[in-house]
């Protein structure tokens, strides 16, 4: 091979790989220095330097000054420098890839799938100068259920870059919140440009996310630019991920009002605050249960995320249950009286469960009461809050028996009997089907802030059971004609349509806005039909 020719493969190679020239070149002297040790068998490396012309490619090889005929090293030495060559070209190709991938962390980016490997996806990215590079998205970062074959287009965020023995592992995600982020950088320029703000997100990768915007521009509204005309910017997002859902809410400073929006579409009646145990009591109407809590206790879950707040969702009739056990047992033992009682209530403390957990140093603080009664309150709330414990479970497997009565009794029926009954129960909302976006009202009627069809139902349990974010239970559905009369409701009460917004096809509407009170310290938020004009302020 003449020198020319060597140059001109090096170049090659240097685009191809994506490799600096002049380190090749480096590599090339460093290999012919190490066959000249090999031919001479010696130890020093300073005893022997390669000059290898950047123009003409002439090599010389000198051994303390003196000059070496590149022919007199002979076979063995050549088939060390190959060796040599190919082991520091490898070196610099991982090494490339590495600075350039690294800085490329938190990107979005698009490659082409190769193949599956033990569950993870091998995915070809294009390099930035030419040549391609390999990641992986390990199956905790896929979404559930999403199959790609060879050839097709992905999309993903690059997740991390590390070095893993003798390559550069690019690792891949389309499962992490940072991914819709990246979509609504892409889709929403507003949000690109900063204008508008995403201050909180929670995703359940394949299902459904809540992401909280705000703008710092008063003439733009958050809401309606991420959802674009009729749908069109969140539609792309929707599609990019499948299908998944996307619920756009209202960013609030007021966590009370905050809560309320990442719950939406269920109207919220009360929200008490417990700022020592960061916990946040919502009631809501016993028709609105199924829609707070969401399906498998989804959007409980997912708003309790994107608050930063643990969510329990009761009936009216249980928090005003659970007030009056406090009540009947302080009140019965003369350990408080009823302004320190109210004051737990206003506090958020609205159970025994919550007064044990608090602890006697709190309850000494906030009542301005000693340390020994409020010990003494403490073990009285251990005690009685094991007596209710044990009386909701004797409702919950009193229950259960019912409904497995109710199924053995349509299973031992006769086939028509059986569809009669089931359809009955279907059509009585005993077991209704979830509300969908197709029972929501089209565009303009009270639609909600979300992309992609409402998922907002439950599957069968028992109404007695409490929600949160960790271990929420799950409750019956709406009836269809249920949601339909709900639409009709938001149709005509002239809603605003800033604060309601939906993805789902080209559905874009407004909701009604509760009472939006700036007072995050606040201990109760009602509804504007609850709240006396005197006590609202504006959101």
């Amino acid at each position: 091979m003449n020198t020319t020719e060597m140059l001109r493969l090096i170049d090659a190679i240097s685009r191809e790989r994506n490799v600096d020239k002049d380190t090749l070149i480096q590599d090339l002297e460093q290999a012919l220095v190490s066959a000249a040790r090999k031919h001479f068998n010696a130890i020093d490396t300073e005893e022997f330097t390669c000059e290898i012309d950047r123009l003409s490619g002439k090599i010389r090889i000198f051994r303390e000054q003196e000059e070496i005929p590149l022919e007199a090293l002979g076979r063995i030495p050549a088939q060390t420098a190959k060796q040599v060559m190919i082991q520091r070209f490898r070196e610099d190709e991982r090494a490339s890839i590495y600075n350039e991938f690294i800085d490329r962390v938190g990107e979005l980016t698009t490659g082409m799938a190769q193949r599956y490997e033990g569950g993870a996806l091998v995915v070809q990215l294009a390099r930035a100068g030419g040549g391609n590079a390999e990641g992986f998205m390990p199956r905790s970062e896929q979404i559930p259920g999403e199959q790609h074959q060879p050839g097709e287009r992905v999309r993903c965020l690059i997740l991390d870059v590390r070095e893993s023995g003798n390559q550069v592992k690019i690792v891949l995600s389309r499962g992490t919140p940072d991914v819709v982020r990246r979509l609504f950088e892409v889709e929403v320029p507003e949000v690109a440009e900063r204008i508008i703000e995403i201050k909180a997100m929670a995703r359940e990768p394949g299902h459904r996310t809540k992401i909280a915007v705000s703008s710092i521009d008063s003439k733009v509204d958050a809401v309606g630019a991420c959802v674009g005309v009729r749908g069109s910017r969140i539609k792309n997002i929707v599609d990019e991920l499948g299908g998944e859902k996307i619920d756009i809410v209202r960013w609030n400073e007021s966590s009370q009002i905050l809560i309320q929006n990442a719950l939406k579409p269920a109207e919220v009646v009360e929200i008490s605050l417990c700022f020592e145990l960061g916990r946040a009591t919502v009631v809501v109407n016993e028709d609105q249960l199924s829609l707070a809590i969401g399906k498998r206790g989804q959007n409980v879950r997912l708003a309790a995320r994107l608050t930063n707040w643990d969510i329990d969702i009761l009936t009216p009739a249980e928090f005003t249950k659970s007030l009056e056990i406090i009540e009947e047992t302080y009140r019965d033992a003369g350990l408080l009286n009823e302004t320190q009682i109210d004051r737990l209530a206003a506090l958020g403390v609205i159970s025994v469960f919550d007064i044990e957990e608090v602890g006697p140093e709190y309850l000494a603080e906030t009542l301005d009461t000693d340390q020994e009664t409020a010990r003494k309150v403490v073990e009285l709330a251990s005690e009685k809050a094991k007596v209710v414990a044990e009386q909701q479970q004797k409702e919950k497997e009193e229950a259960e028996r019912r409904k497995a009565e109710e199924a053995e009794q349509i299973a031992a029926m006769p086939g028509a009997e059986q569809a009669a009954a089931i359809l009955g129960d279907f059509i009585g909302g005993e077991d209704a089907a979830p509300a969908t976006a197709e029972d929501e009202p089209p565009a303009g009627e009270g639609a909600d802030e979300r992309g992609g069809e409402s998922d907002d139902s439950a599957e069968n349990e028992n109404d007695d059971e409490r929600a949160s974010h960790d271990s929420p239970p799950t409750y019956e559905g709406r009836t269809q004609a249920e949601a339909e009369e709900d639409a009709v409701e938001h149709q005509a009460s002239g809603e605003s349509a800033e604060d309601q917004a939906t993805n789902n096809g080209d559905d874009e509407g407004p909701t009604e806005v509760l009472a939006e009170h700036t007072d995050a310290d606040a201990g109760v938020i009602r509804t504007r039909d609850q709240t006396p004009a005197s006590e609202q302020s504006g959101g």
